[in-house]
């Protein structure tokens, strides 16, 4: 692709970037103009090669011709339909097919259009059950220091990354949060952690303080991606389901991340065998492409609702776009190639090489653990003394001109590549990352 083909704005101001260091960006944009597959196009026509999935997001890698045509085609068709007392066909066959891949229970789907919205939803839904079953009083949600839950109020409340946090107020009240789960003992881990299991008691310390009938919902990452990809110890998602299922709680997954295939299943709580009341997910249900969200909710929460008149609206809650129809369009291509080209379960396969590529990294400078599971990995690297951060930046911005795309979160390189990639572009990735870090140093 010629360099003037699609040349960089030459004005940058205007566009308040998101999670973005605004000004460094601006000095030194990174412009990426098209894709394929496994690769991004820099602005100065240089392939680079995709460590995150976009944004954790693009599953089935970019620019793939089935999800292409089926959204171009629905664009022509039908290019909106109202989701409030009318419907669509595509959203109904959308709703099946994710029934079908999700864990057993999982018995209907909410629409929405992104993981936040997916997140404040589940919230919504939550507290609405409770009080449909005339137990009013459960009001309180609980979280979990380090989660990760979108951005709106009702994920931020609940989410525990300080600074998602301190900026905005007091946020929703009647919310707790349970420790988090990176401890020290566990570094160098390959998959889930042997310590830790116990910290999911915390739960019962939160529950005798506020009182069980005062708690409404408890909503976690399976395995924590944004803060750091932080996996869950051996038994710990089954001893907060035992400890909400014992207390009447609902239990929420927040799948955003690990929804479609990331750690070789569908879903991860088929990965763990554990089954929570609702699952969040948003990112791979689209492979990217349009912005679509959902709540996937067992039949028991859903039926608590259908009470009442039938000309009654059971739930007031809802959004213009819910179940857009060139969302469902692109849903539906996207659940077809993950199909055809058994992307659901293909990090399962490529999960031992991917292991020790990554861990080879264990002796380069600065690194001070490495974690992974399923198709997704994390380097974390001893922060600068007094520029906590700094470091992984620096490997960020040499990364990119080396060729390849990570995310930092702190000192913390994550890695999330498309469920394409393949033995060599493992080696690529992981060997052009290894390079950066020795010349970081």
């Amino acid at each position: 692709m010629p360099l003037d083909r699609k040349p960089a704005p030459n004005d940058l101001r205007a566009f308040w970037m998101p999670y973005t260091a605004n000004r460094q960006f601006k000095s030194a944009p990174r412009m990426l103009v098209a894709s394929k597959d496994m690769h991004y196009t820099a602005s100065d026509d240089r392939q680079i090669l995709d460590g995150t999935a976009g944004l954790w997001c693009c599953n089935a890698g970019h620019c793939r011709p089935r999800i292409t045509e089926a959204v171009q085609k629905q664009v022509a068709e039908l290019d909106y339909a109202p989701a409030f007392q009318m419907g669509h066909p595509l959203a109904f066959e959308l709703a099946n097919r994710i029934v079908d891949i999700a864990p057993d229970g999982m018995e209907h789907v909410f629409y929405c259009n992104s993981g936040s919205e997916a997140v404040d939803t589940a919230l919504k839904i939550a507290l609405a059950y409770h009080r449909a079953r005339g137990d009013a009083s459960r009001t309180r949600l609980i979280g979990r220091e380090r989660g990760y839950h979108g951005t709106g109020f009702g994920g931020i409340s609940v989410g525990g990354i300080v600074n998602n946090r301190r900026h905005f107020g007091t946020l929703l009240a009647g919310v707790d949060h349970m420790p988090h789960t990176h401890l020290p003992e566990n570094v160098f881990t390959k998959g889930q952690p042997e310590h830790g299991a116990n910290l999911a008691d915390e739960l019962e310390r939160i529950v005798a303080l506020h009182g069980a009938e005062t708690i409404a919902a408890v909503i976690v990452e399976p395995m924590a991606g944004s803060t750091g990809v932080l996996m869950p110890p051996k038994g710990y998602l089954q001893r907060l389901r035992d400890i909400t299922r014992k207390h009447g709680i609902l239990l929420i997954f927040d799948e955003v991340i690990t929804g479609f295939g990331r750690l070789g299943s569908p879903f991860a709580a088929q990965h763990f065998g554990v089954i929570p009341d609702m699952i969040t997910c948003a990112k791979g249900l689209t492979n990217g492409v349009i912005p679509m969200g959902a709540v996937l909710a067992t039949a028991q929460i859903h039926d608590a609702f259908m009470q009442g008149p039938e000309h009654m609206i059971e739930l007031f809650h809802g959004y213009t776009y819910s179940g857009n129809p060139i969302s469902c369009a692109a849903a539906l291509a996207t659940l077809d190639t993950y199909a055809e080209e058994g992307l659901l379960t293909r990090a399962a396969d490529l999960e031992i090489y991917w292991q020790e590529a990554l861990h080879g990294l264990r002796d380069h400078p600065n690194v001070i653990d490495i974690r992974n599971m399923g198709l997704i990995g994390a380097v974390e690297l001893a922060p600068i003394t007094g520029e906590p951060g700094k470091r992984a930046f620096d490997v960020f911005v040499k990364a990119f001109e080396a060729g390849i795309l990570i995310r930092v979160t702190g000192d913390i390189i994550a890695l999330s590549p498309p469920l394409i990639i393949s033995e060599a572009q493992i080696d690529e990735l992981i060997g052009t990352l290894g390079q950066v870090l020795k010349q970081a140093a």
